[in-house]
């Protein structure tokens, strides 16, 4: 990475301190825990996780750290769907190791063209060699499709079939907060050697991204929580760019 982001990075990750953390782990915290807690001992999540830590190129700012975060807060928001909506035990166990897989898997073609699409289709085919059931696999791969935003959703009437493929849309899109700002972009930049003049120029576009991703979130719990994690964001970026403007003005 050029010095110059390193220094704006640096910059950024000041400004994100001074923000609470998004309400989502305070009020939900019980469900947080028992994402964490599945996702540190399923033996199906420990196995993909390390076929993941192979795969995933970790320098495009959707790297393993990115998926993990992903897959835990997905698997809270299908914890809390699940309960609310009345689902068995038995039932929210396999939605969460599927939110869970989608969630390692969702970006594994993150640099190809199409990204999401040529990721479900490979993910069906890492899928085959696990213990799930081909009605499983098609449920995650769908989810694997359906996680851009503004792209058509692939959704289904019953609203259990579309639960794992709509929790790890909202996981996804909670990262468009405070994350954005403190590592994805920085990655991103440092990977396409993107001059900082042209970053400049394309921050205020990038901007409106983040307040048109407010209205899509899909579940009841991201539609509840999603909009504070962009809110952060969007106040680091402003105030990012001001920052950027005025003690790195003559680099720009």
């Amino acid at each position: 990475m050029e010095p110059i982001y390193i220094r704006i990075r640096k910059c950024a990750h000041e400004i994100a301190s001074r923000f609470s953390a998004p309400s989502f782990y305070h009020d939900l915290s019980w469900a947080n825990q028992i994402s964490r807690q599945f996702f540190d001992t399923d033996s199906i999540i420990s196995e993909l996780r390390v076929f993941v830590s192979e795969h995933l190129e970790d320098d495009f700012g959707h790297g393993l750290e990115h998926a993990i975060k992903v897959s835990l807060d997905a698997g809270t928001v299908v914890i809390v769907e699940s309960k609310n909506a009345g689902y068995s035990r038995d039932f929210t166990e396999r939605e969460l190791l599927k939110v869970q897989s989608a969630g390692l898997l969702h970006d594994i073609k993150r640099k190809q063209k199409n990204h999401a699409l040529k990721g479900a289709d490979y993910a069906e085919q890492v899928l085959k060699g696990y213990r799930f059931l081909p009605e499983e696999v098609a449920m995650i791969c769908q989810a694997i499709r359906n996680h851009e935003a503004f792209k058509y959703n692939e959704g289904s009437d019953l609203k259990e079939d579309s639960l794992v493929s709509n929790c790890l849309y909202d996981g996804d899109k909670f990262r468009w907060g405070p994350d954005n700002f403190t590592d994805t972009i920085w990655d991103m930049v440092s990977f396409f050697k993107t001059p900082i003049s042209k970053f400049i120029a394309h921050y205020p576009q990038g901007m409106e991204g983040l307040v048109k991703i407010k209205q899509t979130f899909r579940t009841d719990t991201g539609k509840k929580y999603g909009p504070q994690f962009i809110d952060t964001g969007i106040s680091i970026g402003k105030e990012l760019f001001q920052v950027i403007n005025t003690k790195f003005r003559p680099y720009l």
